[in-house]
């Protein structure tokens, strides 16, 4: 695949805006019994993945055990996501760190892949000292730099901080911080958000001719497949020399959108939905995209009833596999439904006989 490169200055990054709307699933990664990264497993993911309806993946999120992989093995799971992904689907790259320098890093690596947009937790080493100062610094600070628009990361499950709901209607202030995943669970707080945000500048972003959001390896020149042009003068003269066949451009429109607020809770996504959020990040989606999606479409067409319905069908599956089984649970459900879990990495463990057998019992019924 070919790399593009990072942004030079904060004016050019700032035009890389990006549409954030619809299902995204927050990926997993797949591990060896020897706890090694299981690329190929990656790879299998991200394609099939690619063949849904959903908007995009988040590579590196929690359900990814980020915290759990060093820069290298980061570096590499971007690599091979990217590569495996469709140029129709919004790449998003987890790079949160603990310092800002680290963060900057990785997310130089995942402009360098093409990836349209990081998210970023806050730190949480030094979660006693995260004063409201000390957040708006770290993201400002990170904004300012980044080569890629920011997404905001609230998960207080895993992170003892919560970002205040004030400082996010701050934040959103910032021309290079696009959202928010909020992962509370709490439909309020998605509500209060949107309004928090209402002020917040206008963007405008680049979609395609069905206002899908176009992405950067979209917008990157392409060449017929064979990869080989003879210009009909050429011919004539009698000198056919192969060359590279001319750039086809993809047609885009441009669409204004604000601050956009993405939920990060399965058993909430109608509910969040309604309050105004534009989609939502989900890891329920990795092993069950296809039952994320149908709440979204139900919604979308403004079937509310339908949508109701299909919420319903998830919610006891969402809180036991995502919510009290956490990676293990979300890990196995994958095997299950066709995708790739694989084994946790330690700390993490894994799930007893009847805990699989349980999973195996909620998801007859939900489709994938």
């Amino acid at each position: 695949m070919k790399q593009g490169r990072a942004p030079r200055n904060r004016a050019e990054s700032y035009n890389k805006q990006m549409l954030l709307e619809g299902i995204f699933a927050a990926t997993t990664t797949p591990f060896y019994s020897d706890e090694r990264i299981y690329f190929r497993k990656i790879e299998a993911n991200i394609s099939r993945y690619s063949r849904s309806l959903l908007a995009g993946m988040v590579v590196l999120g929690s359900t990814g055990e980020a915290p759990l992989l060093d820069d290298a093995e980061s570096r590499e799971v971007l690599r091979v996501a990217a590569e495996a992904a469709s140029p129709e689907k919004v790449l998003i790259a987890g790079v949160g760190r603990e310092s800002v320098k680290a963060t900057l890093e990785l997310a130089d690596a995942a402009a360098a892949l093409q990836y349209d947009a990081v998210l970023v937790r806050p730190p949480s080493y030094y979660a006693g000292q995260m004063s409201s100062a000390a957040v708006l610094h770290y993201f400002r600070s990170i904004a300012d730099r980044s080569p890629l628009p920011i997404v905001l990361y609230n998960i207080p499950k895993c992170v003892p901080y919560q970002i205040p709901v004030e400082l996010v209607g701050e934040l959103a202030g910032h021309p290079n911080i696009i959202g928010i995943k909020d992962s509370a669970g709490k439909v309020e707080r998605i509500g209060a958000q949107v309004a928090a945000a209402q002020n917040a500048p206008r963007r405008n972003v680049l979609v395609t001719q069905v206002f899908e959001a176009a992405t950067a390896r979209m917008l990157e020149p392409r060449t017929e497949a064979d990869g080989s042009f003879v210009s009909a003068g050429d011919l004539a003269g009698g000198s056919a020399v192969a060359t590279a066949a001319p750039a086809i451009p993809i047609k885009t429109r441009s669409r204004e959108v604000g601050f956009q607020v993405l939920c990060g809770s399965g058993s909430t996504i109608l509910e969040s939905l309604e309050a105004g959020a534009t989609g939502a990040i989900l890891a329920f989606a990795a092993f069950a995209p296809q039952a994320c999606q149908e709440i979204y479409l139900a919604w979308r067409d403004h079937d509310l009833a339908l949508a109701a319905e299909k919420q319903k069908r998830i919610a006891k599956a969402n809180q036991r596999i995502v919510g009290d089984l956490g990676i293990a649970g979300v890990k196995y459900a994958c095997d299950f439904n066709g995708y790739y879990g694989g084994h946790t990495r330690a700390p993490l463990l894994g799930l007893t006989a009847g805990e699989k057998a349980e999973i195996e019992a909620l998801l007859v019924e939900v489709r994938n």
